[in-house]
């Protein structure tokens, strides 16, 4: 299985949405594909309907039993979506509690990496969405990718929080003797104003080596398919923002993005 995170340490960026797109086009091509949200909001949860409130077990007790959960018991966790191939593990308002409940107890950096371990030979992906501050739930979500790619509005604000993320990526990488692989990934842009073209331009000066070359742009199709708790590529599968995301699985399939062994 492989795991993909879809991280930035600021919110509204498009990280849900980046997460249930490729989840949905690779599903399409028959890939058997789980979706986690690690995020308190709960957002990729509610994006299918699921009421986060009325779950009896969630992300969050994977969390709580630590590495004793049994592989049939996280399987019993997930909800299946409508959609063939495609699974959500999905979050609780709980997940808040984890950062002043278990944050300093060791080895709560890996327990999602193992638990997802246990299943492995059930998914050929996981594609894991994260809270915009970096805590337990983030850590964990890093510590366990192959992947992490960085949605990023193409607007100027949204440059800030970039550079929290690349920081947060270096520490961790350090920490662990590892360089993690990355992809930033412009969102929401909009070729009619000056200030997305900017952003883009200024992503392209300073984040050439790990930037896709391509955009997501704005398209109101997401907000129809979020509606109809569809992904887009099952919604509006001819929209220009599901030809973006397609064009961008092709690339980071192509790509080869293990993480680099330091010293």
């Amino acid at each position: 299985m492989k795991i993909w995170t879809v991280a930035n340490q600021k919110g509204g960026v498009g990280k849900t949405t980046t997460a249930v797109s490729l989840a949905g086009i690779l599903a399409l091509q028959g890939k058997r594909v789980l979706l986690i949200d690690t995020d308190p909001h709960a957002s990729l949860t509610y994006y299918f309907g699921i009421d986060s409130e009325d779950l009896e077990v969630s992300v969050y007790d994977i969390f709580a039993r630590g590495t004793s959960m049994q592989s049939e018991e996280i399987l019993q966790a997930l909800c299946p979506s409508t959609m063939e191939n495609l699974d959500i593990l999905p979050a609780t308002m709980a997940i808040a509690t984890l950062d002043r409940s278990m944050g300093n107890k060791t080895g709560m950096g890996l327990i999602l990496k193992k638990t997802l371990a246990k299943i492995s030979e059930h998914y050929d992906y996981a594609l894991l969405d994260c809270p915009p501050v970096l805590g337990v739930l983030m850590v964990n979500a890093l510590a366990a990718s192959e992947r992490i790619l960085v949605p990023v509005q193409t607007e100027f604000l949204a440059l800030k929080g970039l550079d929290r993320m690349v920081k947060t990526m270096i520490l961790m990488g350090r920490s662990k003797k590892i360089q993690y692989s990355y992809t930033i990934v412009p969102t929401m842009f909009d070729k009619r104003t000056r200030a997305a073209t900017a952003a883009l331009q200024q992503l392209n000066d300073e984040y050439k080596n790990n930037l896709w070359s391509d955009v997501i742009p704005v398209d109101t199709k997401f907000r129809d398919a979020s509606l109809s708790h569809l992904p887009a590529s099952h919604f509006a599968p001819r929209s220009r923002g599901v030809k973006a995301y397609d064009r961008l699985i092709k690339y980071l399939l192509a790509k080869d993005f293990s993480h680099v062994k330091i010293g």
